[in-house]
């Protein structure tokens, strides 16, 4: 395969792992070069000489039989909010968006914006499948950003290993989690404009312990990156509680609302669908108890599964689509 004149070789091959559902590990392995080193070369982190990690990808495609043309115009990443539009479903084809420009995805990628512009701290926080995470994860496709999904089980070391890691700090380099903390400084002194974003923090904190938030809150105070700490909402009083000073910092804040009825109608405005069952999708996007961006997907995708034409989605087709979901 030869790859276009014209097109970077980092977007050619997002683009190429997109429409063909490749991994960054798929290509790693087979090119011969670290995992890590491919997926921070094609986030466009990669500081170092990239000519042998760009040969190696390159071999790559060219020992590939078969043959890809990508769209004229790559589409640019959430970053770029005036350009980015995605497409509604499309039941025809048997797609659906990947990504949607919400009312809560335009504000938390605003705030991710001023946070990386002005080295600021930003609290966003939004109940479970309102889209916090993807839209983070989009925003994190950006150059120069540092994106850390927390868990429970997480200890302080693993947590400051993550953030090395993310920067190209070798887990296998030694050293305590204070020098390890020292070297992250450094490289974020040295490399001015990251942001450093830190999601489902509310894992990480609990009313006994608050120290790896604190390892978090001094990384920001005593470097130049921006900061982005996000979770379910008990984050929001867990911080104010337990770490009064990191709250205190916060330059901007959102708590996400979902999705408006609107904004739904928007999203299916090419939805081949009776009105009847057009209700019942938005319902499940807007509702108070349940609805979320997540379950209004979950639904879209499986009623695109079983339908096999252009034909009006009916209430038939949504039951069928629902009897295989957990509501």
């Amino acid at each position: 395969m030869k790859i276009p004149d014209g097109i970077s070789l980092i977007d050619f091959t997002n683009e190429y792992k997109e429409k063909k559902n490749v991994s960054n590990a798929e290509i790693a392995d087979k090119a011969g070069v670290s995992r890590t080193l491919v997926s921070r070369y094609l986030g466009e982190k990669y500081e170092s000489n990239p000519e042998k990690i760009e040969k190696a990808i390159i071999k790559y495609f060219e020992n590939l039989d078969e043959e890809y043309n990508p769209e004229e115009d790559i589409k640019e990443t959430v970053g770029e909010q005036t350009e980015h539009k995605e497409e509604p479903p499309d039941v025809k084809n048997n797609r659906i968006s990947n990504f949607y420009e919400s009312r809560d995805a335009v504000n938390v990628v605003a705030v991710c914006g001023l946070c990386q512009e002005n080295i600021s701290l930003g609290v966003i926080v939004g109940k479970s499948g309102y889209g916090k995470t993807h839209t983070l994860k989009q925003y994190a496709k950006k150059g120069r950003v540092c994106y850390i999904e927390c868990d429970d089980s997480m200890t302080s070391r693993d947590l400051v290993d993550a953030v090395g890691l993310s920067v190209g700090i070798p887990r296998g380099s030694g050293g305590t989690v204070w020098s390890r903390v020292q070297a992250i400084k450094d490289f974020f002194d040295i490399n001015e404009g990251y942001l450093l974003i830190i999601d489902e923090a509310d894992k990480l904190l609990t009313k006994y312990s608050a120290k790896k938030m604190e390892i978090i809150r001094t990384i920001f105070d005593q470097c130049r990156v921006g900061l982005v700490v996000a979770g379910e909402p008990a984050l929001e009083s867990m911080l104010k509680l337990y770490l009064p000073r990191f709250a205190s910092r916060a330059d901007y804040f959102i708590k996400m609302k979902g999705l408006a009825d609107s904004e739904i109608r928007d999203y299916l405005k090419d939805l081949n669908a009776s009105e009847e069952v057009l209700e019942i999708i938005i319902s499940r996007g807007t509702n108070a108890q349940t609805g979320c961006f997540r379950l209004l997907n979950r639904t879209l995708k499986n009623i695109l599964r079983i339908k096999t034409d252009n034909s009006v989605i009916t209430k038939k087709d949504l039951n069928i689509a629902s009897n295989m979901m957990m509501l």
